[in-house]
């Protein structure tokens, strides 16, 4: 079995029962030490590495980010999920096609958005938006796998099936400002799962009693919960006996990062003081990078 099957087993396997954290690094180094730390898979931030460009999140190329997703795939044997915005495109064609493409960078899961990009009509019309994870399931459906099979001592031959990552659909309504982001979730992810998501994600959503209603509208297919700055003071135990089988912080650890390098320039730029270098990571990571396979 490939790294990529295995990968993908380790990640369905995840998603069954229980409850995991699924952090996002932004680069290999980030990706490398996540690894480290004992996370069970990990999952890409288009923020995180639109920063990393100098780039605003939704500013990267389509090449660019799958060349991403193929550097931090290769630098660990974790699962790892693709944050593939809106698929790079409108129609469900294009959609199928760019998620055969993301497909074939390594990853073991993938996320596709209802965000348009387009603030005067933020969010795809509802049918389209569920015709586009019908295209996204039709696309990794049709994406094989050849695995070697033993049927006897001595005779190997090839076994072929779907290469089945798993496809995540996002609802944006929360992040959009939509008028009514719970009942437009609720709706929009509910018809998302019928249309073949296997897992169901609406970021920002910050009240448990919400988090609760998505859990049972969707359920026994799991959802995703981000935890970032408006809902940190949730913690896993409670997630998870809410029934929330993933939690992800998109761009929070690359901007809590970011966010230690700000506030030493500015103290360096204001003060004159270093002081806020007592909290800098020690040079342990040079020996962390120096003994990571490659």
């Amino acid at each position: 079995m490939s790294k990529q099957s295995l990968a993908i087993e380790k990640f369905r396997e995840l998603h069954e029962q229980g409850c995991f954290v699924l952090p996002n690094p932004w680069d290999i180094g980030s990706a490398v030490y996540l690894a480290h730390a004992g996370f069970r898979a990990l999952a890409t931030t288009s923020a995180g590495f639109a920063f990393t460009k100098g780039l605003a999140d939704g500013f990267v190329s389509r090449e660019m980010m799958l060349d991403h997703f193929r550097e931090i795939s290769a630098v660990t044997d974790l699962p790892v999920n693709a944050d593939f915005l809106n698929g790079y495109a409108d129609e469900p064609e294009a959609v199928a096609e760019n998620v055969k493409l993301c497909v074939a960078t390594g990853v073991a899961g993938l996320s596709i958005e209802d965000s348009t990009g387009d603030s005067a009509k933020p969010l795809y019309d509802f049918d389209l938006a569920v015709e586009r994870i019908k295209a996204a399931r039709a696309a990794i459906q049709s994406v094989p796998q050849t695995k070697a099979v033993v049927p006897e001592p001595g005779a190997i031959t090839t076994e072929s099936g779907a290469l089945n990552v798993i496809l995540t659909a996002r609802c944006e309504a929360y992040l959009v400002g939509d008028s009514d982001p719970l009942r437009t979730s609720l709706k929009r992810l509910v018809a998302f799962a019928d249309a073949g998501a296997d897992c169901l994600y609406a970021p920002g959503v910050t009240k448990p009693e919400e988090i609760v209603e998505i859990v049972r509208a969707v359920s026994p297919k799991p959802i995703n919960v981000l935890v970032f700055a408006q809902n940190c003071e949730l913690t896993i135990n409670q997630l998870r006996d809410i029934g929330v089988r993933r939690i992800s912080v998109g761009s929070t650890l690359a901007r809590a990062a970011w966010g230690g390098l700000i506030r030493a320039a500015e103290e360096i730029q204001t003060s004159g003081s270093f002081q806020s270098f007592a909290d800098a990571a020690t040079f342990e990571l040079n020996s962390l990078f120096r003994d990571t396979p490659r």
